[in-house]
């Protein structure tokens, strides 16, 4: 497993969003962000784009983690219910399958409640280069 935590510090755009890496593993990844208002939509709600961006950088972690670049080729994701300020949301990243060329994973955003927010599935084309940390 190469070092993955790395990965995230080169994350600016995740970071700026204050997205963490909280923990990773060969084909998982768990990311965090607590909901401020700079997240909110015109609705008052979290920001649905904001949940598939903490969705997505679990994943593309997940998908590094074996030390071979992968890039996601198909994403969906199925909102269940609003997040709101103050809201600490957590996204877990784990693969399903994995071939040479491809791999496919499943991503679950919860709150802290343990409700679930929204779900992701998500399939990564294998490149076969090495991930440069």
């Amino acid at each position: 497993m190469i070092d993955v935590a790395a990965l995230a510090r080169r994350d600016t755009f995740a970071r700026g969003l204050g997205i963490e890496l909280v923990e990773a593993s060969l084909g998982r990844a768990v990311t965090r962000v607590t909901l401020e208002e700079r997240h909110l939509n015109f609705n008052g709600v979290g920001h649905g784009g904001l949940t598939f961006t903490l969705a997505d950088a679990a994943f593309g972690y997940a998908c590094n983690s074996q030390g071979v670049v992968s890039g996601s080729i198909d994403a969906h994701m199925i909102y269940s219910m609003a997040a709101r300020s103050g809201d600490v949301l957590t996204a877990t990243a784990v693969e399903i399958s994995r071939s040479s060329k491809a791999s496919n994973y499943r991503i679950d955003v919860v709150r802290a409640d343990g409700k679930l927010v929204a779900a992701m599935t998500g399939t990564a084309l294998i490149s076969g280069k090495p991930v440069v940390v």
